[in-house]
């Protein structure tokens, strides 16, 4: 199969629209928790920017859909918009049912460069699941207080996660190749889309102390495990996303940037220490 062409759109629509999985949030098997459960669920400090998030997500990728001519991509984008705004009301229904305290939050107002948004959207999700599935991992490993039938409950909301970004990744460069963008032009539009999705990553930890409480995936990893440190996390993340990304069709593309810039700096920082021992040994 060649990528780019009518039958790598036929594979990666189909195997998105095919594998939707229906629920509806309120039927789910939402447990019972005892009080530090509770205190530890109440915790967590991104409900309100994950809801916040989810409904502009839902709203934004549907008019996205309603601008597609293809009709195969237009069901297919707007499927994914219908789960953006199911998130939305799942973590609602989680914040409802476990009286999770938040502030108001605006109405979702439509960006004025609907498709410019939505790219900025879609390389800000393949950086958001990438840390969202490490810190997931650890949570679940290490947050024994909180049930692990909410887990579950959120690992059917972390598989879509996985799908909206595989969809992403082949959707772009599908598109790319179809208006004749060279590989480099792709990967320099790549690298751009994932500075300004890093930037507001930045903008989270050097921000106001609200900002930092608001972090989606940034900040929460806090919660859940004492001294974390970069290697713990990034070891996580790459174990978590490898998991994902195996049962999508092999012939598709996958999200390369951001694991393999992980694996990079991941093997940086186990060489610090080695560095600092031979630096010791040489100067005593």
């Amino acid at each position: 199969m060649k990528i780019g062409s009518k039958d790598h759109k036929e594979l990666f629509c189909r195997s998105f629209i095919e594998s939707h999985v229906k629920y509806e949030p309120e039927k789910l098997p939402w447990p019972n928790l005892d009080t530090v459960g509770l205190e530890s669920l109440r915790g967590i400090p991104f409900w309100r920017e994950a809801l916040e998030t989810e409904q502009e997500a839902g709203v934004m990728v549907n008019a996205f859909a309603q601008t597609m001519s293809d009709p195969l991509l237009r069901e297919a984008i707007a499927l994914q918009a219908m789960e953006e705004e199911r998130h939305g009301k799942l973590i609602k229904f989680l914040i409802d049912y476990y009286d999770i305290q938040i502030s108001p939050l605006p109405e979702p107002v439509l960006p004025s460069n609907i498709k410019t948004a939505f790219l900025d959207f879609g390389f800000g999700e393949c950086l958001d699941s990438f840390l969202a599935f490490g810190l997931f991992g650890l949570a679940r490993r290490h947050a024994t207080d909180i049930s692990e039938a909410l887990f579950e409950i959120f690992d059917v909301v972390l598989n879509e996660e996985a799908r909206h970004i595989m969809f992403f990744v082949n959707w772009v460069t599908y598109e790319q190749i179809q208006d004749g963008r060279s590989n480099w032009l792709r990967g320099t539009n790549a690298v751009w889309h994932y500075k300004r999705a890093l930037q507001d990553k930045i903008q989270i930890f050097t921000g106001s102390n609200e900002e930092k409480q608001e972090g989606f995936t940034a900040t929460g990893a806090s919660s859940f495990i004492d001294n974390l440190t970069p290697e713990v996390l990034l070891a996580s993340c790459l174990e978590e996303n490898a998991q994902r990304m195996s049962v999508f069709d092999k012939q598709l593309i996958q999200p390369q940037l951001v694991p393999n810039l992980a694996k990079i700096a991941l093997r940086t920082l186990k060489l610090i220490p080695r560095r600092q021992s031979n630096a010791i040994a040489q100067n005593s």
